[in-house]
């Protein structure tokens, strides 16, 4: 099992800045990819950002040039900088880790942060 916690949520106002962090825990062999995602009232979750194990990143493109998605490997923990916030992007906002458990097993496992709520006012 993985336990994810997440934090840095809160509100902001447009234009402002904040910083979410996930820390995974527990028996694993390997993260082989952390991420954001989010979900807003009345619609579906959607991916916001990723990073792989070789540091390869993605982004949605309404997040592209504002968001910067890091990771530390030492602390099992991603990080997402969120500058020039939008209220579009008001959403919870989930992290999500895939892991491994085995060197000799490909099969990836996925988790899912409990989610932090990110608010911006206009």
């Amino acid at each position: 099992q993985v336990q994810l916690v997440e934090s840095g949520g809160g509100l902001v106002q447009a234009g402002g800045s904040l910083r979410l962090s996930c820390a995974a825990s527990g028996s694993f062999f390997s993260i082989n990819a952390m991420g954001w995602y989010r979900q807003a009232p009345g619609k579906q979750r959607e991916l916001v950002a990723t990073i792989k194990s070789g540091d390869s990143t993605n982004y949605a493109d309404s997040v592209k040039g504002r968001f910067t998605i890091s990771r530390d490997n030492a602390k099992n923990t991603v990080y997402l900088q969120m500058n020039s916030l939008k209220p579009e992007d008001t959403a919870v906002y989930y992290c999500n880790v895939l892991v491994g458990y085995s060197a000799y097993d490909v099969r990836e496992y996925s988790y899912w942060g409990q989610g932090t709520q990110v608010t911006v006012s206009s």
